[in-house]
């Protein structure tokens, strides 16, 4: 019943990876959805992000206004740090209700958290194995601007304000290399399931 944790930088080709687990029986828990999940109108964390950021952050049906409210914190670290302190700890609580659930359905499931900001606020979890996803920043910035649409500089932005790709490599246990071709990732993803047991027991054992 081993607890992945698969992180990476933004375009870095991490839901790729999810997908292709996914297809090998892997059960995924996305990160993202989690924290829609806990922003949900009337809920406790939103109530709070709009006492906090103000009426302005929510649409006139109630819902969160990610755009309002990524313009209020985006470049602002204190902003940022005032709107993680809302959402994450509600995030872990329902992340590992999700967990939780999954074993129980299966003991022997393999679980997944799809997760960006591993190295920003979860390093403390109690992963069994730390997969990241890595492509050079360069070319993530020619996928956002080619795939996403972003500007040059928005792009950039996007990406210095994750942890270098220096920081999300030391933690990891296994790496999968996406700056090739999607074959070769899926390649990659295909031998890290075949590897999985061994790479979870050499960690268990202390050996990363």
């Amino acid at each position: 019943m081993p607890l992945v944790a698969l992180t990476g930088g933004i375009a870095s080709g991490k839901s790729t990876i999810a997908r292709r687990l996914a297809e090998h029986g892997a059960v995924i828990v996305d990160a993202d959805q989690v924290v829609r999940d806990v922003q949900q109108p009337g809920s406790p964390v939103l109530t709070a992000i709009a006492a906090e950021f103000g009426g302005g952050v929510l649409r006139e049906d109630g819902s969160l206004d990610r755009a309002s409210l990524g313009a209020l914190v985006f470049g602002d670290p204190q902003a940022v740090t005032r709107l993680n302190a809302i959402v994450h700890p509600a995030v872990r609580i329902e992340s590992k209700r999700q967990f939780d659930e999954a074993f129980v359905a299966d003991p022997d499931a393999v679980v997944v958290y799809d997760v960006p900001l591993l190295a920003e606020a979860r390093m403390s979890d109690p992963w069994d194995l730390i997969v990241v996803a890595h492509a050079p920043s360069d070319v993530r910035r020619r996928r956002l601007v080619d795939l996403r649409g972003l500007g040059e500089k928005e792009a950039a932005a996007r990406i210095a304000s994750q942890v270098s790709d220096e920081e999300r490599l030391s933690i990891a246990d296994a790496v999968v290399e996406t700056a090739g071709s999607l074959e070769s990732t899926l390649d990659q993803t295909d031998e890290l399931w075949e590897s999985l047991p061994q790479l979870v027991a050499t960690r268990r054992r202390g050996e990363h």
